[in-house]
């Protein structure tokens, strides 16, 4: 961002940033609006501008990355596209709950803007059955309500009611809120938008108010 002439962004995760913006050409705009920002992005670049497109948690994780390299490949692009890596939500809201991911897990959008509920439901059986933590993006929206209702519903399938779930939103911010309760309990619980639901598996545990999920070593070494 220091060395780009233009920054682009959606507009809320610019105003977190404001001292990179100085001097800056910047180009801001509203949710639903990734594709009009990775094209604009794109054809700046293309003229020879040093652009920086901003992207929430790590831009390659349910972000901007994969838009820009497809609509690049779709419309002749050869601009030089370098992507950044940052600190996804997955691994932002593990920290704050304490160590949920220290076995196999799996991460699933519950967002069906872009991908079918049916193709989503598929993809919960077979997390839930196999006994992966799970963390789930996009739970919940004031349109969107029932798609973490039928979570839930699929988890309780095969998981005790009482299984750990950890509820982060709005992570590292200044309205962050972290909430440690079970699956049966899960859906009396503030979820929104900004939210990441952590779902833990068979062996995870609370302990001193963190949720932890054990790698096996218990079985192998006297800890």
């Amino acid at each position: 961002m220091e060395d780009a002439e233009v920054i682009v962004g959606y507009q809320t995760y610019l105003d977190l940033i404001p001292a990179y913006l100085e001097g800056k050409e910047v180009l801001a705009s509203q949710m639903m609006k990734e594709v009009d920002r990775c094209r604009k992005s794109l054809e700046l670049a293309q003229s020879g501008k040093k652009v920086a497109l901003v992207s929430g948690g790590d831009p390659g994780i349910y972000a901007m990355a994969g838009l820009v390299f497809e609509m690049a490949k779709e419309n002749g692009f050869d601009c030089r596209i370098e992507i950044i890596p940052g600190i996804a939500a997955v691994n932002g809201c593990a920290a704050r709950l304490g160590a949920p991911l220290m076995h196999d897990f799996a991460a699933i959008s519950l967002s069906n803007l872009l991908t079918p509920m049916e193709l989503i439901e598929k993809r919960l059986e077979a997390v839930a059955s196999a006994d992966f933590v799970l963390a789930i993006y996009n739970p919940k929206s004031k349109k969107r309500t029932e798609q973490i209702v039928r979570a839930r519903e699929i988890l309780l399938k095969y998981r005790d009611p009482q299984t750990p779930v950890g509820i982060v939103t709005a992570a590292t911010r200044e309205n962050e809120t972290i909430v440690l309760t079970t699956l049966e309990n899960m859906l009396e619980c503030e979820i929104g938008m900004q939210s990441t639901v952590m779902v833990g598996n068979s062996q995870t545990y609370i302990w001193n108010e963190k949720m932890v999920t054990p790698r096996g070593y218990s079985g192998k070494y006297e800890l």
